[in-house]
Protein backbone atom coordinates (compact mmCIF):
# COMPACT_ATOMS: atom_id res chain seq x y z
CA UNK A 1 0.00 0.00 0.00
CA UNK A 2 1.09 3.42 -0.60
CA UNK A 3 0.51 6.83 0.79
CA UNK A 4 -0.89 9.14 -1.68
CA UNK A 5 -1.52 13.24 -1.53
CA UNK A 6 -3.07 15.42 -4.60
CA UNK A 7 -1.68 18.60 -4.73
CA UNK A 8 -3.22 20.44 -7.51
CA UNK A 9 -5.04 24.60 -7.67
CA UNK A 10 -7.86 23.42 -9.59
CA UNK A 11 -10.69 21.01 -8.14
CA UNK A 12 -11.02 19.16 -11.94
CA UNK A 13 -7.10 18.29 -12.24
CA UNK A 14 -7.90 17.06 -8.39
CA UNK A 15 -10.90 15.21 -9.32
CA UNK A 16 -9.12 13.41 -12.69
CA UNK A 17 -6.68 11.73 -10.48
CA UNK A 18 -9.27 10.58 -7.99
CA UNK A 19 -10.85 9.20 -10.84
CA UNK A 20 -8.11 7.30 -12.43
CA UNK A 21 -6.94 6.01 -8.76
CA UNK A 22 -9.88 4.11 -8.35
CA UNK A 23 -8.12 1.62 -11.06
CA UNK A 24 -5.39 1.10 -8.57
CA UNK A 25 -6.18 -0.53 -5.21
CA UNK A 26 -2.33 0.27 -3.18
CA UNK A 27 -2.86 3.82 -3.80
CA UNK A 28 -4.72 5.45 -0.65
CA UNK A 29 -5.58 9.10 -1.28
CA UNK A 30 -5.20 10.52 2.56
CA UNK A 31 -5.61 13.95 1.62
CA UNK A 32 -5.35 17.43 -1.24
CA UNK A 33 -4.36 20.57 -1.30
CA UNK A 34 -5.27 23.40 -3.53
CA UNK A 35 -2.16 25.36 -2.70
CA UNK A 36 1.54 25.04 -2.40
CA UNK A 37 1.76 25.86 1.51
CA UNK A 38 -1.27 24.03 2.63
CA UNK A 39 0.78 21.57 0.31
CA UNK A 40 3.78 21.84 2.40
CA UNK A 41 1.12 21.42 5.83
CA UNK A 42 -0.28 18.14 4.64
CA UNK A 43 3.06 16.37 3.25
CA UNK A 44 5.05 16.74 6.44
CA UNK A 45 1.95 15.63 8.54
CA UNK A 46 1.32 12.78 6.37
CA UNK A 47 4.44 11.43 5.07
CA UNK A 48 3.12 10.23 2.13
CA UNK A 49 4.96 7.69 -0.66
CA UNK A 50 3.54 9.17 -3.58
CA UNK A 51 2.62 13.43 -4.72
CA UNK A 52 0.58 14.18 -7.35
CA UNK A 53 2.44 17.65 -7.52
CA UNK A 54 0.99 20.56 -9.85
CA UNK A 55 3.32 23.57 -10.42
CA UNK A 56 1.87 26.75 -10.88
CA UNK A 57 -0.03 27.04 -7.62
CA UNK A 58 -0.61 30.05 -5.63
CA UNK A 59 1.89 30.95 -2.98
CA UNK A 60 4.31 28.80 -3.98
CA UNK A 61 5.53 26.70 -6.83
CA UNK A 62 5.75 22.98 -7.19
CA UNK A 63 9.61 23.27 -6.74
CA UNK A 64 9.12 25.98 -3.73
CA UNK A 65 7.06 22.95 -1.89
CA UNK A 66 10.24 20.35 -2.28
CA UNK A 67 12.40 23.28 -0.94
CA UNK A 68 10.15 22.90 2.59
CA UNK A 69 9.49 19.11 2.59
CA UNK A 70 10.90 17.15 5.85
CA UNK A 71 11.02 14.19 4.00
CA UNK A 72 10.95 13.40 0.11
CA UNK A 73 8.48 11.19 -1.76
CA UNK A 74 8.29 9.91 -4.64
CA UNK A 75 7.06 12.90 -7.20
CA UNK A 76 4.93 12.86 -10.30
CA UNK A 77 4.30 16.40 -11.54
CA UNK A 78 0.88 17.38 -13.07
CA UNK A 79 0.96 20.20 -15.00
CA UNK A 80 -0.37 22.65 -18.28
CA UNK A 81 3.19 24.04 -18.67
CA UNK A 82 5.56 22.19 -20.89
CA UNK A 83 8.44 24.54 -20.04
CA UNK A 84 9.18 22.88 -16.63
CA UNK A 85 9.50 19.16 -17.71
CA UNK A 86 13.59 19.51 -17.80
CA UNK A 87 13.44 20.38 -14.61
CA UNK A 88 10.92 18.33 -13.18
CA UNK A 89 13.61 15.28 -14.91
CA UNK A 90 16.30 16.97 -13.21
CA UNK A 91 15.08 16.61 -9.91
CA UNK A 92 14.78 12.55 -10.57
CA UNK A 93 10.48 13.02 -10.61
CA UNK A 94 9.36 9.17 -11.41
CA UNK A 95 6.97 11.37 -14.46
CA UNK A 96 5.87 14.52 -15.57
CA UNK A 97 2.09 14.55 -16.87
CA UNK A 98 1.23 17.15 -19.20
CA UNK A 99 -2.42 18.19 -19.45
CA UNK A 100 -4.48 17.31 -20.70
CA UNK A 101 -3.43 13.73 -20.13
CA UNK A 102 -5.35 10.31 -20.66
CA UNK A 103 -5.86 7.31 -18.74
CA UNK A 104 -3.41 5.85 -20.67
CA UNK A 105 -0.81 8.11 -19.92
CA UNK A 106 -1.72 8.56 -16.20
CA UNK A 107 -1.44 4.76 -16.08
CA UNK A 108 2.28 4.77 -17.85
CA UNK A 109 3.09 7.18 -14.85
CA UNK A 110 1.84 5.17 -12.34
CA UNK A 111 4.01 2.22 -13.64
CA UNK A 112 7.09 4.28 -13.49
CA UNK A 113 6.60 3.77 -9.96
CA UNK A 114 7.87 -0.03 -10.15
CA UNK A 115 11.16 1.74 -11.89
CA UNK A 116 12.15 3.57 -9.06
CA UNK A 117 14.13 1.50 -6.73
CA UNK A 118 15.13 4.51 -3.49
CA UNK A 119 12.97 6.79 -2.14
CA UNK A 120 15.32 9.64 -3.21
CA UNK A 121 12.77 11.12 -5.88
CA UNK A 122 13.69 14.63 -5.51
CA UNK A 123 17.09 13.84 -5.43
CA UNK A 124 20.23 16.49 -6.11
CA UNK A 125 18.13 18.97 -7.42
CA UNK A 126 16.00 19.40 -4.74
CA UNK A 127 19.26 19.63 -2.18
CA UNK A 128 20.32 22.36 -4.79
CA UNK A 129 16.88 23.92 -4.36
CA UNK A 130 17.57 24.34 -0.61
CA UNK A 131 20.83 25.84 -1.17
CA UNK A 132 19.97 28.33 -3.48
CA UNK A 133 16.99 29.81 -1.33
CA UNK A 134 20.05 32.14 0.21
CA UNK A 135 23.58 33.03 -0.02
CA UNK A 136 24.58 30.59 2.98
CA UNK A 137 21.81 28.16 3.57
CA UNK A 138 19.94 27.81 7.15
CA UNK A 139 18.71 24.01 5.88
CA UNK A 140 20.33 21.47 4.09
CA UNK A 141 18.72 17.87 2.29
CA UNK A 142 20.82 14.66 3.90
CA UNK A 143 20.00 10.78 3.22
CA UNK A 144 18.63 9.40 6.18
CA UNK A 145 18.09 5.46 5.35
CA UNK A 146 15.97 5.34 2.64
CA UNK A 147 14.98 8.51 3.07
CA UNK A 148 16.03 12.94 2.62
CA UNK A 149 15.44 14.61 5.81
CA UNK A 150 16.17 18.25 6.12
CA UNK A 151 18.66 19.65 8.86
CA UNK A 152 19.67 22.70 9.95
CA UNK A 153 23.28 23.61 8.87
CA UNK A 154 23.96 25.09 12.39
CA UNK A 155 23.75 21.65 13.56
CA UNK A 156 26.71 20.30 11.68
CA UNK A 157 29.56 19.69 14.02
CA UNK A 158 31.87 18.72 10.95
CA UNK A 159 31.87 17.09 7.37
CA UNK A 160 33.81 14.30 6.12
CA UNK A 161 34.69 13.22 2.54
CA UNK A 162 33.00 10.26 1.47
CA UNK A 163 33.80 9.52 -1.95
CA UNK A 164 31.97 11.44 -4.70
CA UNK A 165 29.57 12.87 -1.55
CA UNK A 166 30.16 14.06 2.26
CA UNK A 167 29.14 12.84 5.27
CA UNK A 168 27.83 15.53 7.75
CA UNK A 169 28.56 14.47 11.46
CA UNK A 170 25.58 16.08 14.39
CA UNK A 171 25.34 15.65 17.88
CA UNK A 172 22.83 12.42 17.46
CA UNK A 173 23.61 11.22 13.88
CA UNK A 174 26.12 10.90 10.89
CA UNK A 175 24.29 12.06 7.78
CA UNK A 176 25.10 11.46 3.76
CA UNK A 177 24.97 14.62 1.62
CA UNK A 178 24.79 14.95 -2.45
CA UNK A 179 27.44 17.40 -2.37
CA UNK A 180 31.27 16.35 -2.54
CA UNK A 181 33.09 18.35 0.26
CA UNK A 182 34.79 20.90 -2.37
CA UNK A 183 30.94 21.73 -3.31
CA UNK A 184 29.98 22.17 0.84
CA UNK A 185 32.70 24.28 1.01
CA UNK A 186 31.91 26.61 -1.61
CA UNK A 187 28.45 27.01 -0.33
CA UNK A 188 28.47 27.49 3.30
CA UNK A 189 29.74 30.25 5.22
CA UNK A 190 33.64 30.21 5.40
CA UNK A 191 33.38 32.50 8.36
CA UNK A 192 30.90 29.31 10.04
CA UNK A 193 32.69 26.36 8.22
CA UNK A 194 36.53 26.34 7.60
CA UNK A 195 38.62 23.63 5.44
CA UNK A 196 41.09 22.07 7.79
CA UNK A 197 42.02 19.25 5.79
CA UNK A 198 41.62 17.94 1.86
CA UNK A 199 38.84 15.31 3.54
CA UNK A 200 37.31 17.98 6.38
CA UNK A 201 35.68 20.87 7.26
CA UNK A 202 34.75 21.97 10.88
CA UNK A 203 32.23 24.38 12.31
CA UNK A 204 33.84 27.07 14.68
CA UNK A 205 31.28 27.22 16.81
CA UNK A 206 31.44 22.97 17.64
CA UNK A 207 35.11 23.47 18.47
CA UNK A 208 36.23 22.97 21.67
CA UNK A 209 39.71 23.30 21.78
CA UNK A 210 42.92 23.48 19.68
CA UNK A 211 46.04 21.05 20.49
CA UNK A 212 49.57 21.56 18.93
CA UNK A 213 50.67 18.48 17.18
CA UNK A 214 54.18 18.24 15.72
CA UNK A 215 54.06 21.08 13.23
CA UNK A 216 50.14 20.84 12.84
CA UNK A 217 47.04 20.72 15.60
CA UNK A 218 44.14 18.62 16.51
CA UNK A 219 40.63 20.29 16.80
CA UNK A 220 38.85 18.37 19.40
CA UNK A 221 35.03 19.28 18.89
CA UNK A 222 32.41 19.62 21.43
CA UNK A 223 31.10 15.98 20.89
CA UNK A 224 34.51 15.05 21.30
CA UNK A 225 35.71 14.14 17.98
CA UNK A 226 39.13 14.90 17.42
CA UNK A 227 40.10 16.59 13.55
CA UNK A 228 43.31 16.68 11.73
CA UNK A 229 44.94 20.18 10.71
CA UNK A 230 46.63 19.02 7.81
CA UNK A 231 49.99 21.24 6.29
CA UNK A 232 48.29 22.70 3.50
CA UNK A 233 45.35 24.13 5.51
CA UNK A 234 47.02 25.38 8.27
CA UNK A 235 46.98 29.31 7.04
CA UNK A 236 42.43 28.53 7.54
CA UNK A 237 43.59 28.01 11.01
CA UNK A 238 45.83 30.64 11.27
CA UNK A 239 43.66 32.87 9.83
CA UNK A 240 41.18 32.83 13.22
CA UNK A 241 44.26 32.37 16.03
CA UNK A 242 44.85 35.87 17.71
Amino acid sequence: MKKVIIVDDEASGRQLIQEYLKDYSTLIVLGEANNGVDAVKIINEFKPDLVFLDIQMPGMTGFDVLKHLEELPYIIFSTAYDQYALKAFEVHAVDYLLKPYTKDRFKAAVERLNDNKEKNTAGSLAESLLMETSKFPERILVQSQNKLITINVNDVIRIEAYGDYSKLVTNTKTYVSNYGISSLEEKLDEAIFIRVHRSSIINLNAVKELNKYNKSYDVTMKNGDVVRVSRGYMENIKKIMF
